[in-house]
């Protein structure tokens, strides 16, 4: 079998580590928490970074009127089946070999990404600005306006006491590194057709 064909199947392969490992984590520092409040994201659910901390990010943030943290959310139904059909399809196309068709797999999974990503940053911004307006804590930007509690879609940022954390996690790594395969093998696959 031709290398492009073997980096297009691993690659493809590689996503399925997204249904064992978390996709992306966010932690929670304050001096009140000596062990930090942590959320796993998986593809098709929420789980704790210790021991009941989505329970006390949920009973903090009912303070300052914020949604509490769904058990399930409509995406954690389509996001595994999305993954199962690219998966599928890349082992597909990685077996019939046409090189060109590497590409449009990594620039459809990319854009899947983009997707994702996005709507994510959505939930987010949903979850830290639509407030209820009965909350029992009430902060205010120097402007006047209603503070907003969004942490960040990828890095560092302070509210408040807290410092929030969001970074990818194993799961996500192995998604890039099997789209880096695929994109590579196409350059493979590319150079191979010149060499015959």
């Amino acid at each position: 079998m031709k290398k492009s064909k073997i980096l297009m199947i691993i690659g493809s392969l590689l996503l399925l580590g997204l249904f064992v490992f978390p996709l992306w984590n966010i932690t929670l520092e304050a001096p009140q928490y000596p062990i930090p409040l942590g959320m796993d994201i998986h593809i098709n659910k929420f789980t704790d970074t210790h021991e009941f901390d989505i329970k006390n990010i949920n009973l903090m943030n009912h303070y300052v009127g914020m949604k509490y943290i769904p058990e399930t959310i409509p995406e954690f139904k389509i996001f595994p089946i999305v993954i199962g059909v690219m998966v599928f399809l890349g082992v597909i196309i990685g077996f019939v070999g046409k090189h060109k068709w590497f590409l449009y797999w990594f620039i459809l999974m990319s854009i899947l990404g983009i997707a994702g990503m996005y709507d994510f940053y959505l939930w987010e911004y949903d979850y830290g600005h639509n407030l209820d307006p009965k909350a029992i804590m009430k902060f205010t930007n120097p402007d006047g306006s209603i503070m907003g509690f969004q942490p960040p879609l990828f890095g560092t940022k302070h509210i408040l006491n807290f410092t929030a954390h969001s970074y990818p996690r194993a799961g996500a790594y192995f998604m890039f590194t099997g789209m880096m395969l695929t994109f590579i093998s196409f350059f493979v696959g590319k150079k191979e057709i010149k060499n015959t």
